[in-house]
């Protein structure tokens, strides 16, 4: 080493003998690191090393108001206890209005496989082997049996002349249909169809709310109101008449016959319905409340009057073709076989004009 470094060092080391004021306890962190970064300059022969600029020993802390937020490095953000912010954020198993989704789910996969393996093939056979005119028989002898079900629910939801209508139905078809064979009560000179109506409705006309919504594999689609509602129904001819209806084997026929007529008959909008869809179980929820919200607020709706198809009755003298064109015995001295004229209409009220006089 050169004498032109020892001096000055020995200087250095020697020039202040009053003891240095005394620093925060980071001092000797940053003297260490003052003293390290002079010994990394660079030293040439005969030139003095130039001092280091001073580090802040303390530097001014950021003033904020915030809380400190410890960061756990093995954890995930996403996955913490939500902060103040996120409060409102409630996290859901279910859907709204389907608090029993899960058992629903596992029903509807049941009933999915079931109806891969036994109903669906079942269902198309008999729509195969049985004519049609035999299949609708059984269907509108099954729905006139419960004609008085329908009646008696009208008068409940205090309209009688619906009721009446309902009672017109099942007198007609009883007799005229052959025990209700044949539906003769919808025809165009009766007009009188059927409509449903159980003690379902009536609960909700009276403001019962629908409850969870249920799927069940021999019920299929329905609510807590409308399972309850099914089944007072299917109670009322045993309970009211008895024999046969009473029997198990009406009911294990009736139940049988219904079901598979009704699925053979739902066959194309079923797969229409679920045959692309992402969620079938969602789907056919969604389809299935929306429909009976439907049907629940058109109980409380009078029924509107339709002009678009004008009944032949209305006016037993009146044409019903003369109501939709003009008729060439309108104007008695104009001749039906002549060609249209293109003058202007005469203003009504004023006389027609006389022809001309033909000239010899």
């Amino acid at each position: 080493m050169s004498l032109g470094l020892v001096f000055p060092t020995l200087a250095l080391i020697g020039a202040s003998p009053e003891k240095p004021p005394a620093i925060p306890a980071a001092a000797p962190i940053a003297q260490s690191q003052v003293q390290a970064q002079s010994q990394a300059q660079p030293q040439t022969d005969g030139q003095a090393v130039p001092p280091t600029p001073p580090v802040p020993v303390n530097p001014p802390a950021a003033t904020t108001d915030a809380p400190a937020i410890t960061l756990e490095p093995l954890t995930d953000p996403a996955t913490s206890p939500a902060t103040p912010a996120d409060a409102s954020v409630v996290d859901t198993s279910h859907t709204r209005g389907d608090p029993l989704e899960g058992f629903n789910r596992h029903m509807f996969a049941a009933y999915q496989t079931t109806d891969r393996i036994f109903l669906r093939p079942v269902a198309m056979g008999y729509r195969h082997v049985v004519p049609k005119p035999v299949r609708s028989g059984l269907r509108h002898f099954f729905s006139n049996l419960g004609e008085p079900i329908v009646f008696v629910n009208d008068l409940l939801q205090l309209k009688p002349g619906r009721a009446f209508k309902t009672f017109e139905r099942f007198v007609i078809n009883t007799t005229l249909g052959v025990g209700g064979f044949i539906d003769v009560a919808k025809s165009p000179n009766l007009g009188l169809p059927h409509h449903d109506n159980g003690f379902g409705n009536t609960l909700a006309y009276y403001g019962v709310g629908p409850g969870p919504y249920l799927f069940l594999p021999v019920v299929g689609p329905t609510t807590l109101r409308d399972l309850i509602g099914g089944q007072t129904d299917d109670f009322v001819l045993p309970l009211a008449i008895g024999n046969p209806f009473d029997r198990l084997e009406y009911q294990l026929s009736r139940g049988l016959i219904t079901g598979i007529d009704e699925r053979a008959e739902a066959d194309a909008e079923l797969k229409m319905l679920l045959g692309n869809a992402v969620d079938p179980y969602a789907t056919l929820r969604s389809v299935f409340l929306q429909n009976r919200a439907g049907e629940v607020q058109d109980l409380h709706s009078k029924p509107k009057k339709t002009d678009a198809i004008a009944s032949p009755l209305d006016d037993p003298l009146g044409d019903p073709a003369a109501a939709r064109q003009p008729s060439p015995l309108d104007d008695p001295l104009s001749d039906p076989a002549a060609p249209q004229s293109t003058a202007p209409a005469t203003p009504t009220g004023a006389p027609a004009p006389l022809p001309a006089p033909a000239h010899p």
